[in-house]
């Protein structure tokens, strides 16, 4: 997994200046998904979707810096029990619930504490990166490694890896996007994603025949935009696709759109020389991403682990890198929610789709089922809420599959919502989106909708127009049908709560008149009845005999 990589920023996915030849091997020999939803245009909250195979509104941790609570399950608690070592390499920007671990009286540094602290990785490397201003919150061992081979300073990070030089020795920091352009101060092989993905090896020497999987997540392409050389002038304005955005767009009448579009941020990254100065940067970073991919295959070649490995390649969100006249990833138009995802499984079963693309609606939280299925693990449907993905990639027939894509914004923390006026509890965004209509729930506001048919670039906002509003009642149902479904019932399962239907509990003997009519209905005496437990049509015909027959007595009493 990578960080903030839109999804057309491969040339497998049509991009026309930036060649990723590594990734594009890697999706001739599996399936290329062209519809590849986040559940979150954020980084966290996305991770956490990803990690319990869950929707924001189920897990909770619904922007950066809330935790995941104690009890939400991920996807290392759902395979150690098959026997696989799970490993983190890079980022989370998990933070742990240490409230509810007090509560519980779980000491974080403990095995389950350090487990419950990491989305259920063993953390081999864990890395978020770190902050030039302010306390460094916690010292990476990247980091180190930078200390250990000569690049001191309290936070090498900041200032070598991802800064660079001015012309008499000072340094620059890769924060501020006019020096985007400059190689960083660290030479290409000791820059953070060759350090991870040489990790990433160690891992897997490390861990030896036991069965693992191992969650390689890089910070980059991830601001600060700044790429060590040769990577920092690889690319340049020539190689910039044309921004997807109207003037039109700057006239919104949409309270939402337009308070983003209002931002500090969005302002300054939709300039076009801004644009000109960072996106060849960002391109640089991918370059280097697909590079240190080549790197890691070979290896893996090498080692006979294509034979036995699935290999899957994401996002957990995009950039909008000024499309839309927007920057970051706030919003669900398709720069900011859509993610490439590439999945090679090396199963004799998937040779008929190798080299495929598919627009099958998938979503991030279908990778945990995916990762429980390949190692042999049980259907867990009133957990995970995604789905796996064997059948598409064994391109079975007749399969059964989502119809629409949910994703959710919280941005109750965000400059947006003070211009807008509104409560915590009420800043709040919802997509749903099928092949044709992309849908977004603004509370308190007008929705906003898109004909994706029509408008594949999300230029034209149907929204708040009178001819259209039959589709965004459609759409806001299907919202509505899916927010109602059970999210919170996660203690039983569905095999289970069948078992329980049409039967009380233990002892509990409800709705009996008298001894007679008990016996009657266990088939037996009162003091000397087994325990039986009828269930199902069985308990139904019982119900209706017993209750006839003690109607009729009574009626005879009469």
């Amino acid at each position: 997994m990578v960080d903030q990589l839109r999804w057309d920023y491969l040339s497998c996915y049509g991009h026309k200046t930036l060649d990723t030849p590594h990734l594009d091997g890697l999706a001739a020999r599996g399936v290329r998904f062209d519809r590849a939803y986040i559940q979150s245009p954020f980084c966290g909250p996305s991770r956490m979707s990803f990690y319990t195979g869950r929707y924001c509104r189920s897990h909770g941790a619904t922007w950066n810096g809330f935790p995941l609570p104690i009890g939400q399950p991920t996807i290392g608690d759902h395979l150690r029990p098959l026997g696989v070592r799970t490993a983190l390499v890079g980022k989370t920007h998990m933070i742990p619930d240490l409230e509810g671990m007090a509560r519980l009286g779980i000491d974080p540094n403990s095995d389950v504490g350090v487990r419950l602290s990491e989305c259920g990785f063993e953390p081999f490397v864990r890395d978020d990166g770190q902050y030039p201003f302010g306390p460094v919150y916690r010292d990476t061992e990247y980091n180190q490694y930078l200390r250990s081979i000569g690049y001191g300073g309290e936070n090498p990070w900041e200032e070598w890896a991802n800064s660079a030089e001015g012309p008499n020795g000072e340094i620059l920091s890769g924060w501020l996007m006019k020096y985007s352009h400059l190689p960083a101060r660290i030479p290409e092989e000791y820059s953070e994603t060759p350090y991870m993905t040489g990790r990433t090896i160690d891992f897997i020497n490390d861990a030896g025949d036991q069965p693992w999987l191992c969650h390689l997540s890089f910070i980059k392409p991830h601001w600060p935009y700044i790429v060590p050389a040769p990577y920092h002038d690889m690319y340049g304005p020539q190689d910039i696709q044309p921004a997807i955005r109207t003037d039109a767009e700057k006239q919104t009448d949409h309270p939402v759109f337009r308070a983003y579009q209002n931002t500090r941020i969005c302002k300054v990254m939709s300039h076009p020389k801004v644009m000109e100065r960072v996106i060849p940067a960002y391109m640089g970073l991918i370059k280097q991403v697909d590079d240190q991919m080549g790197r890691l295959f070979a290896f893996m070649e090498e080692r006979g682990l294509f034979d036995n490995t699935m290999i899957v390649f994401t996002s957990d969100h995009g950039d909008y890198l000024g499309d839309h006249w927007m920057g970051e990833k706030d919003l669900f138009h398709d720069p900011s929610v859509r993610v490439p995802m590439i999945i090679y499984d090396p199963r004799k079963e998937a040779d008929a789709t190798r080299g495929t693309a598919t627009d099958a609606l998938m979503e991030g939280i279908d990778l945990a089922p995916t990762f429980v299925e390949f190692f042999g693990g049980k259907d867990i449907p009133h957990i995970l809420e995604g789905r796996s993905l064997k059948p598409l990639l064994h391109g079975e027939k007749n399969v059964e599959w989502r119809d629409f894509a949910v994703s959710e914004f919280d941005y109750s923390t965000r400059y947006a919502r003070e211009q807008l006026d509104v409560t915590q509890e009420d800043a709040r965004l919802v997509m749903i989106c099928d092949k044709r209509w992309k849908y977004v729930h603004c509370e308190k506001f007008r929705p906003m909708l898109f004909d994706l048919e029509s408008d594949p670039d999300e230029l034209n906002d149907l929204g708040g127009f009178a001819d259209y509003q039959d589709i965004c009642k459609m759409m806001e149902e299907r919202l509505n049908n899916w927010a109602r479904q059970h999210h919170a019932r996660m203690s039983l399962t569905p095999e289970r709560i069948n078992d329980m239907a049409y039967s009380e509990p233990p002892g509990v003997h409800i709705g009996f008149w008298d001894e007679q009519q008990h016996d009657d209905y266990f088939k037996g005496e009162w003091d000397k009845r087994p325990f039986f437990d009828p269930k199902g049509p069985e308990r139904r015909e019982r119900d209706e005999a017993a209750v006839a027959a003690l109607f009729k007595r009574l009626d005879d009493e009469e």
